[in-house]
């Protein structure tokens, strides 16, 4: 699933995929639709957000809609959603709360050390310290054999997802935070890379905003452009 550091180099594709997750003005969730379909359901658009993307696509938002809602991803909305009202596809609709609504879960299983390696377990345990109730699985270990797959740290043991919306493949637009944070602590974590978002920041780049980070291919989906979890590779 995670490409080898040194493939991403040069990667000329879409970041913002159409019908996904961007950030408007002030982090406002938006998500990468055409002009005249933002337009046309009452949504207004900010350059620069679903960057490489065709002229015609960009981030459109839409903070009021219905009685007092908000156009919101569904995995994020703390109250209730109205289907119809916002633009893009139909896991962004009309949210009834202002309140941010991340998370919310019970407490992770943190994988045992193992084929799991320590750095990886230790890793996790950090970031579900630092952000309880916001991560609602984890994953690391993958059926093949270490080494077998040399673009994934997940065949050794060395990588975890992050699965931090209500169900995968179930955008959400909360993973900023936590994987600035995990970029802030790379060496407490011995981070190697970390991926959100169709970013990726590896270990040794210069320290800057998520939106700076060095941009990825459109996979062709949710979970592919790790829209519902943060990837995080261990050295």
């Amino acid at each position: 699933m995670h490409f080898h550091l040194f493939a991403l180099v040069a990667i000329q594709s879409a970041l913002g995929a159409l019908n996904e997750p961007c950030y408007g003005s002030s982090g406002v969730a938006g998500v990468c639709v055409t002009t005249s379909a933002c337009s046309a359901q009452g949504g207004s658009t900010i350059n620069g957000a679903c960057p490489r993307d065709p002229a015609n696509v960009k981030c459109c938002t839409k903070p009021e809609c219905g009685r007092g809602g908000n156009c919101r991803w569904t995995s994020d909305c703390a109250g209730s959603t109205v289907s119809n009202l916002c633009p893009g596809p139909s896991e962004f609709k009309c949210c009834s709360s202002n309140a941010r609504g991340w998370g919310g879960y019970a407490a992770p299983r943190i994988p045992p050390v193992g084929a799991c390696r320590a750095v990886a377990v230790e890793g996790a345990r950090k970031v579900v310290d630092q952000f309880p109730g916001r991560v609602r699985d984890i994953g690391c270990v993958r059926n093949c054999p270490c080494g077998a797959n040399p673009s994934s740290d997940h065949c050794c043991g060395r990588a975890v997802d992050l699965m931090i919306s209500d169900r995968t493949e179930t955008p959400t637009i909360s993973g900023r935070q936590i994987a600035e944070w995990v970029m802030d602590n790379r060496r407490s974590l011995n981070l190697k890379y970390v991926i959100w978002g169709q970013r990726i920041w590896e270990s040794g780049d210069r320290v800057r905003p998520w939106d700076q980070w060095t941009t990825m291919e459109d996979r062709g989906n949710v979970r592919e452009n790790h829209w519902d979890h943060v990837h995080i590779s261990f050295n």
